[in-house]
């Protein structure tokens, strides 16, 4: 009798090591989303690089700030420059660079003036050299540095004064 105990028992205890091999792991918990924050943009100076009678060749320094704890890479920017509220140029920089987490990246993007075409105010203040009233808007494409996340398209719209100066 104690025989066929010892292997009713030695069967149990293999059935219950078989059925706890055969569970399912429970489910991993699902990683909880990754809120991107969209880049700031600031125009942080303009300078004069070649000026002749009538055309000014310029170059406009962009300072972009990620906030994100991650890096990430803006592969081109699409851009709109005001000038005391007037048109003063616009184009498109394919400048492919990196923004580290949490810190500032700059760019810089040449554009001319025809003084023919300015205004008055507008052209008073570049021979000046005093602040000029900017507003930078357009849209840049942003690449989060971190896995399976897609590039997206980034809007910005800022205004302010900066300097004009010679280079």
């Amino acid at each position: 009798m104690r025989k066929y105990i010892n292997v009713i028992l030695i069967a149990v205890i293999l059935m219950s090591a078989s059925l706890q091999a055969c569970k399912s792991k429970p489910p991993a918990a699902a990683a909880a989303p990754i809120e991107i924050l969209e880049p700031s943009f600031e125009v942080t100076s303009i300078y004069i690089l070649q000026a002749d009678l009538v055309v000014t060749e310029f170059e406009a320094v962009i300072k972009i700030d990620n906030p994100n704890e991650f890096a990430m890479e803006l592969s081109s920017i699409v851009y709109e420059l005001y000038g005391n509220n007037r048109f003063w140029a616009g184009g498109k920089t394919n400048n492919i660079f990196q923004i580290p987490a949490s810190a500032s990246g700059e760019t810089r993007f040449t554009f001319s003036m025809n003084f023919i075409d300015m205004s008055r105010p507008l052209l008073d203040d570049v021979i000046a050299m005093r602040r000029v009233n900017y507003r930078f808007k357009g849209q840049a494409q942003v690449q989060p540095n971190i896995p399976n996340s897609s590039a997206f398209g980034a809007d910005f719209d800022c205004s302010g004064y900066s300097e004009v100066k010679k280079r």
